[in-house]
């Protein structure tokens, strides 16, 4: 490769190469550096993705002083930067079949970092290396385009196509109200400083698609920011210098979902159990099973049942929680192991609760405590106690090898799964203060946003440990790059009770989408919603609409919410129940379906809910849509996001030809459809010719 005198010579292309199969000729790799006399391109096929010049230069470093401060896991954030350097002077030297680029401030000052760059056909990795010790501020610049769309950021709530705005990536409490022009947030920032924004997410990720068909990734858990508010080009922000940037250029959106699955891994298909119907969270102690027994005499299709509260109830003023010590209580529910033996005798499952922390008043904290397993103050030895709300409780640390073991069998193993549990909500991950002594040594402030993957890996690793992966079905709300190869379901978190915006029915649409292109296939929410505060409550409309999507995503599973006796219920309203009841049915009989489209997960990542765009890329018309989204290739799926609402305008992609399920009649893709839609008929849509078209059609009998 020339050196730094060739790079004089303006638009020099420098291809990177590799031995062919029989190690003869070498074969032009599509990763290009092409050099300038001012700078270069970094090229994946014909897409410039990094461009720097001596005026503008693609790469700043510096310095800052943040500030952190948690309550009950909503952090408010500062920081002061007292040294932002542009990195105008590049000079490239060959480094095997790759390149090493040194950039300093001007020519005659020292280097400041150095760039290794390889790749391998249309991937490339940028290593960063040589950085000042006190560097702790990294800013790069990508080349951006006019039009250019682009999705991803882990699970975004409110807004899909990420182009015009800023995105911190902080695991965090979304906020109780997530937009600030709200009285709902007004009212929670007013009591506990609990409110949000519209980029406040229990799972970040520092991974977009771009509409120009190639994916970045930043190696990092620091505190990150996406800034996609240039014409010209992306900023990415990093509070350190990053281990490396990842990307990948792909002819297809499929191929670039594909190859990010690869990357951060693909999960197992969805256990049968699952497919027969919906899963009933109950948390009426031993009440329960009389409850789901009147559900079923109502016709609905029921797989299991999920008590939160099989390890008891802790009243406080947000609602009833849950008592964080993790084992069966007798008292709330009686005769717990034979009734989970029955409902396996039936085909069906039981599920429960757990979380990464332990409260101080329970049984196993002290156990944790003695043995050395819980994470440390920074300033003495006792362990980090954290208030969640009216109660208080220690966190294990799983960066030390033997807490995450004991977790995992003693907690996990012994007490949920020997004893017959079939899954749970894996909850929480979000809360690890950075101002905490870990086992590790890891800083708090790298290791925060690494905690949701941890606890997903102990959860995984006591499933492998029984060989239950792939039948025991765990779903986690927090996560970060990586969580994809251990959490088997997402399900989005806490959504208000109401089809508010940026905090109710519609982001759960969103974030399946934004999640689902980076790997994460299976994705679900709490029918009805979680959240009551204020007086908000759920309305009989906002069950049964939640209900109609719910039939048409990987998992249907209902919630009480937080104040179960303020709220309506599903068995409370015959009215209700009888609608869900022909929901549960339309989701079994969608099995078959459901296990082709798992089945594929398994095997290339595709998720099950999809942006249109995935399959009609070349319809520029389907890049923005977020409340409307493909359940596999063949169905179109509008779900009703407006209250009151009792029609729907859909846009159909072009390239097809669609079929209202309801009614029958076809559509030509590339324009909007405007179809009634009253209550127990979501706008659904199948494509023509597709080979599942005799099983979308029976939906109607179900």
């Amino acid at each position: 490769m020339p050196g730094a005198a060739a790079s004089r010579r303006a638009g020099r292309s420098v291809p990177f190469s590799r031995r062919g199969a029989e190690g003869r000729q070498q074969r032009v790799m599509r990763m290009r550096l092409v050099q300038h006399p001012d700078g270069f391109d970094l090229t994946l096929g014909d897409r410039v993705v990094i461009r720097h010049r001596a005026d503008a230069p693609f790469l700043y470093l510096g310095t800052g002083e943040p500030s952190m401060r948690m309550n009950h896991g909503h952090f408010r954030i500062r920081d002061y930067v007292s040294a932002r350097v542009p990195l105008t002077h590049a000079q490239m030297s060959a480094a095997g079949e790759g390149a090493r680029i040194a950039l300093s401030p001007t020519a005659a000052d020292p280097v400041a970092i150095v760039l290794t760059v390889s790749g391998d056909d249309a991937d490339a990795r940028i290593g960063f290396e040589g950085a000042a010790p006190d560097v702790n501020r990294f800013w790069i610049r990508v080349a951006a385009e006019a039009g250019e769309h682009v999705w991803g950021g882990g699970e975004q709530l409110s807004y899909f196509d990420m182009r015009g705005r800023h995105f911190p990536l902080w695991t965090s409490e979304p906020g109780n109200g997530r937009d600030p022009k709200t009285l709902m947030t007004f009212q929670n920032n007013q009591r506990s400083n609990a409110g949000g924004d519209y980029f406040n997410t229990n799972y970040p990720q520092p991974t977009f698609i771009s509409s120009r068909r190639y994916a970045l990734h930043v190696e990092t858990t620091a505190w990150s920011a996406f800034d996609f508010r240039h014409d010209g080009f992306h900023e990415i922000e990093v509070w350190e210098v990053p281990e490396r940037i990842e990307l990948w250029a792909r002819p297809h959106f499929t191929d670039l979902v594909g190859a990010l699955a690869e990357r951060f891994g693909r999960q197992p298909p969805l256990p049968d159990w699952v497919l027969q119907g919906a899963i009933l969270g109950m948390k009426d102690g031993d009440n329960s099973f009389a409850r789901m027994a009147a559900i079923e005499n109502a016709g609905a299709a029921v797989s299991g049942i999920w008590c939160e509260d099989w390890v008891g109830l802790r009243i406080t003023s947000f609602g009833r929680r849950l008592f964080w010590d993790w084992a069966w209580n007798r008292e709330r529910y009686s005769d717990l192991d034979q009734k989970i033996a029955a409902l396996r005798a039936r085909g069906q499952r039981f599920l429960g609760y757990v979380n990464p922390y332990l409260a101080i008043d329970g049984v196993l904290y002290p156990v944790a405590r003695d043995a050395g397993y819980l994470a440390l103050k920074l300033d003495s030895d006792e362990p980090y106690v954290v208030d969640f709300g009216e109660f208080h409780c220690g966190l294990v640390d799983f960066t030390n090898p033997a807490a995450a073991d004991w977790f995992a069998e003693a907690v996990i193993g012994r007490n949920m799964l020997d004893f017959g549990l079939s899954g749970w909500m894996a909850d929480f991950g979000e809360y690890l203060p950075t101002d905490v002594r870990l086992h590790s040594g890891l800083d708090g402030m790298l290791a925060h946003n690494a905690w949701p993957v941890l606890w997903g890996e102990v959860n995984a690793r006591a499933v492998a440990s029984r060989g239950l992966t792939g039948d025991t079905l765990f779903f986690m709300r927090a996560g970060f790059s990586g969580v994809q190869r251990y959490c088997p379901l997402l399900w989005a978190g806490d959504q208000s009770v109401d089809f508010s915006r940026h905090d109710g029915l519609q982001t759960v649409i969103c974030a399946a989408l934004s999640s689902g292109l980076l790997g994460n296939a299976y994705h679900h929410s709490d029918i009805g919603g979680y959240t009551s505060l204020f007086g908000n409550v759920r309305t009989p409309e906002l069950i049964m609409r939640w209900s109609e999507m719910a039939a048409f995503t990987a998992v249907m599973r209902s919630h009480e919410g937080n104040r179960p006796t303020e709220n309506l219920q599903i068995d409370q309203d015959p009215e209700v129940l009888a609608h869900f009841a022909k929901m549960t049915r339309i989701y079994r009989a969608l099995g078959p379906y459901l296990r082709a489209l798992s089945d594929e997960a398994a095997v290339n990542g595709l998720p099950l809910q999809r942006p249109l765009f995935l399959h009609f890329e070349e319809d520029a018309a389907t890049y923005t849509e977020q409340t409307a989204y493909l359940l596999g290739p063949d169905l179109l799926v509008a779900p009703v996001i407006a209250e009151g609402a009792t029609r729907r305008e859909a846009y159909l992609p072009a390239g097809a030809r669609w079929t209202h399920l309801w009614s029958g009649e076809t559509f030509e893709g590339g324009a909007s459809a405007d179809v009634a839609a009253p209550l127990g008929q979501p706008p659904v849509f199948f494509r023509e010719g597709s080979a599942h078209a005799g099983l979308f059609r029976s939906l109607t009998d179900a």
